[in-house]
């Protein structure tokens, strides 16, 4: 039996159509003019015990609110939703206790208390006993070296180490499941690092199932074998790492400062580009809000290598910096059929 079976899930939302001003706020109170927003639109999967899955989509996709349901914080509005044989949102109690969830920037932990004194917390909330406790925290301080924050206070910690102790304490009471919801936004690469080595870790030594939602791919790369696409509440790729990463490993975006970059720069470092490369380069030049230049390159096709030295031979160019594809990338070329 699947840990996890979802079939034809729908969430659906009244939203109020407001109107503008005071006046529309008055009679707003007495409207009934509401609108039906499809958060979740008739999805359907299956997660086995002990799969690494990447939950992924733009914002407003749905992935929050699938997450939710699965938890059981949200109740669905039609459909089939099972965690462990159980609905998740029938005894929340009993199914908490096979669980663990960070929430981005939510804390579960308690902001004026010594690290180590929400550990001890959580400890007595999920009947951790002290010797599966304290193998526990020697786990975690072997990893990440967590010992040297057990005594300062939650609301001292920095962003990386608060989400390093959010994320140690969804696993302190050995969850079949632990619910990832954008664990490394915002933070630096050794703390990435740190956290994926945890994750890595104890789904290995444990089988413990991850769900990771995240906007990083580099995450989804380094931790998941598998990959959930949603957009506008509906399942666009439900499939294998590896046919994503043979599309999109291979793209990388140069972003450019070039001195004195106008319109007609710009359409001179496509001429120059296409020239030199063929018009089936896969070279894409354009121009964002800021004083950057964007050249996405299909590394299967061309070398950013030679790009970067080709542009810096012909341009003055002051700053360069490399990115990954962004999600909305990956989502509009899933949507132009890319992963059929």
């Amino acid at each position: 039996m699947s840990l996890i079976h979802i079939q034809n899930l729908n969430k659906h939302f009244n939203v109020l159509n407001r109107r503008e001003g005071l006046g529309g706020a008055v009679r707003d109170l007495f409207s009934g003019n509401y609108r039906s927003v499809k958060a979740v639109d008739g999805i359907s999967y299956d997660i086995q015990t002990g799969e690494i899955v990447g939950y992924i989509g733009p914002n407003g996709a749905g992935k929050s609110t699938t997450i939710k349901m699965m938890t059981g914080i949200l109740k669905p509005t039609s459909g089939t939703i099972q965690v462990n044989g159980r609905p998740p949102y029938e005894n929340r109690i009993r199914q908490a206790q096979i669980m663990g969830v960070v929430f981005g920037q939510r804390t579960q932990l308690w902001w004026d208390l010594p690290v180590i004194e929400s550990f001890k917390i959580l400890k007595e909330i999920y009947k951790v006993d002290q010797k599966t406790f304290d193998t526990h925290m020697g786990l975690f301080n072997e990893l990440v070296g967590l010992k040297a924050l057990y005594s300062q206070q939650v609301r001292t910690l920095s962003l990386g180490q608060r989400m390093l102790c959010d994320i140690t304490a969804s696993f302190l009471h050995n969850p079949q499941i632990v619910f990832l919801d954008e664990p490394t936004i915002g933070l630096d690469i050794s703390i990435k690092a740190k956290i994926r080595t945890i994750i890595k870790e104890l789904n290995h030594t444990r089988q413990t199932t991850i769900i990771l939602t995240t906007h990083d791919l580099g995450d989804v790369e380094a931790l998941c074998q598998r990959i959930i696409i949603i957009d506008k509440g509906k399942i666009l790729y439900d499939g294998d790492i590896r046919r994503v990463n043979a599309l999109f490993g291979a793209y990388r975006t140069l972003k450019l400062q070039i001195d004195h970059f106008d319109d007609s720069t710009e359409q001179t470092l496509r001429d120059n580009l296409t020239e030199h490369f063929g018009m089936d380069c896969g070279i894409v030049v354009t121009e964002n809000e800021t004083d950057w230049t964007d050249v996405t390159i299909d590394q299967a096709r061309t070398p950013l290598s030679e790009v970067l030295s080709f542009i810096m031979a012909r341009f003055q160019v002051t700053d360069v910096r490399i990115v990954e594809i962004s999600m909305e990338s990956v989502v509009q070329k899933v949507y132009d059929g890319a992963l059929q």
